[in-house]
């Protein structure tokens, strides 16, 4: 850098993550993972010339310097994309053959940051979009990358008070039977009303809360919110009124003390297990340890019913909606737009209705925006509906004049 700095001339830092280096570890074993990254420096030292620096940082982790730049991004690119060649071709392991690819993450000096410890940062942030952008592929830093971290930290810190502080707010939305128009359940959704930054999309903050171990605080708070409102409902306009609540890959991860404090809520209000459904992924299914399981099972024999949300978007885990006792299948929203008659997401809609009819399961549409949507999905059985055509998720005050009858479109 005092080099650069001297001769006024820029200089390229690029680290380097390798993708699926876990995997050679993991089947091949770590003799196979030590040798691995000796033969991927080989291949990176042969990229480069002989002035610039090749480091392994430790891990699947390295970094490269390129020095006396001329066409900056010229040079650059050449470099990365020949890394990114070299390193798919196939690498042969005592007798294996092992395929693999990198992420790599650009920033320069002084462009971009003059400090050492700022620069390493730039260039693991532009790593990690790289990676998110699908692999085997290079991405530079820019200043909107350290903008969204900056603000990713200040809602991971604003999060710790929020609770506390009142700030969240729990908005429900109607889902309907089909059949005949009544508001049967409805799903529970969280809004952050931050005092800054006003109303804070849950798909802003929930990854945040998810990594910090913060959904298992606010996803009990949502369940205490929830029964409690269901409670009311259930007295007051619908003796079997249900309520689903969303439950975080991350909660079923946890230490396994959420699912006693739920329990005893419902005992505490005299609820049955039967006015919940969890609303679950297909991917947890799909990576579904023994605990996971078995915190299904203790919700299922509460009583507690268990739909898949965003059905036939992941890896559809069909085997598991025997073993697990799943009793809804909510077909997302994807399959119901541009919902047409003869279309291929009519067949999909039909198909996914008929297996899950077979398998004793209710359907839920997600998405119904129009009357059409409505008409078909109801002329192909399906059970239940959820979206603009009925209602926006609401404030409890507004859903409950819902309950009442007021909207007209639950007049079908």
């Amino acid at each position: 850098m005092k080099k650069a700095h001297r001769n006024n001339s820029p200089l390229a830092l690029m680290f380097l993550d390798l993708d699926e280096f876990k995997a050679v570890n993991d089947t091949l074993g770590h003799d196979m993972g030590d040798v691995l990254p000796k033969e991927v420096t080989q291949r990176i030292c042969a990229c480069v010339r002989e002035a610039d620096t090749v480091a392994r940082l430790g891990g699947d982790e390295f970094t490269v310097i390129l020095a006396d730049l001329d066409e900056r991004y010229q040079n650059v690119e050449l470099v990365a994309e020949a890394i990114l060649r070299k390193l798919v071709e196939p690498f042969s392991l005592a007798d294996n053959v092992v395929h693999i690819s990198a992420s790599i993450g650009i920033t320069f000096y002084p462009e971009d940051a003059v400090t050492f410890d700022e620069l390493l940062k730039n260039a693991d942030q532009a790593m990690y979009a790289a990676k998110d952008q699908g692999r085997n592929r290079y991405h530079y830093f820019t200043p909107v990358m350290q903008e969204a971290v900056q603000k990713r930290m200040r809602i991971a810190n604003d999060l710790r008070v929020a609770l506390a502080d009142n700030q969240f707010q729990l908005y429900y939305q109607p889902i309907v039977e089909l059949a005949t128009g009544a508001i049967r359940k409805a799903e529970a959704l969280i809004r952050w009303q931050h005092p800054e930054y006003g109303l804070i999309s849950p798909a802003a903050f929930i990854p945040i809360a998810e990594e910090t171990g913060m959904i298992v605080e606010i996803g009990d708070w949502v369940f205490r919110t929830a029964v409690n409102r269901v409670a009311h409902w259930r007295a007051a306009y619908c003796a079997d009124f249900q309520v689903s609540i969303n439950k975080s890959p991350v909660q079923f991860a946890g230490r396994g003390v959420s699912h006693d404090i739920w329990l005893n809520q419902l005992t505490e209000l005299g609820l049955p297990g039967e006015s919940v459904v969890i609303e679950i992924t297909e991917g947890l299914l799909l990576d579904a340890s023994n605990s996971t399981k078995d915190k299904l099972l203790i919700f299922r024999d509460a009583g507690i019913q268990v739909a898949i949300d965003d059905f036939g978007t992941g890896y559809s885990c069909l085997t598991y909606l025997q073993k697990l006792d799943i009793d809804y299948l909510k077909i997302d929203q994807a399959f119901v737009f541009n919902l047409t008659p003869a279309s291929k997401n009519m067949a999909l809609c039909t198909a996914i209705i008929v297996m899950a009819h077979e398998l004793g399961l209710k359907v839920i549409a997600e998405g119904i925006e129009t009357n059409e949507q409505y008409e078909l999905l109801a002329a192909a059985g399906c059970d239940y509906g959820q979206g603009y055509f009925y209602s926006r998720p609401v404030a409890t005050e507004e859903f409950e004049e819902l309950l009442k009858g007021a909207h007209p479109k639950f007049a079908l």
